[in-house]
């Protein structure tokens, strides 16, 4: 069983950065990030190998936000820049051990963290 912890989400005004971490307990293949709006459905945001290399970027963060990640600690982090209120959501990291689920479906992830809150306000 892998678990995942969160940290970094908050609150900043339209244009400002944040940066999220996603702590893994354990290996993966693939760690991705979610993105869950009030009355919305969650959305992939963007997932990267943890053997090396970026899976996707959903098309409303590119160039905006960049996955990364530190495989000695097991953390993959989410930099996000030129925030916009939009991007307001409750953010979720999920790990799946299966390197072809690795991409924007969340059904294709067996772990997920608690998830952490980030809010763009003026």
């Amino acid at each position: 069983q892998v678990q995942l912890v969160e940290s970094g989400g908050g609150s900043v005004q339209p244009g400002g950065s944040l940066r999220l971490s996603c702590a893994a307990s354990d290996d993966t293949r693939c760690i991705g990030w979610f993105q869950q709006a009030p009355g919305k459905e969650r959305e992939g945001v963007a997932a990267i190998y943890t053997g090396g290399g970026v899976a996707y970027y959903a098309d409303s963060v590119k160039g905006r936000f960049t996955i990364s990640q530190d495989s000695t600690k097991k953390t993959v982090y989410l930099q996000m820049n030129s925030l916009k209120p939009e991007d307001t959501a409750m953010y979720y990291c999920a790990a799946t051990v299966i390197t072809r689920n690795c991409g924007p479906l969340d059904r294709y992830y067996e772990y997920w963290g608690q998830g952490t809150q980030v809010t763009v306000s003026s």
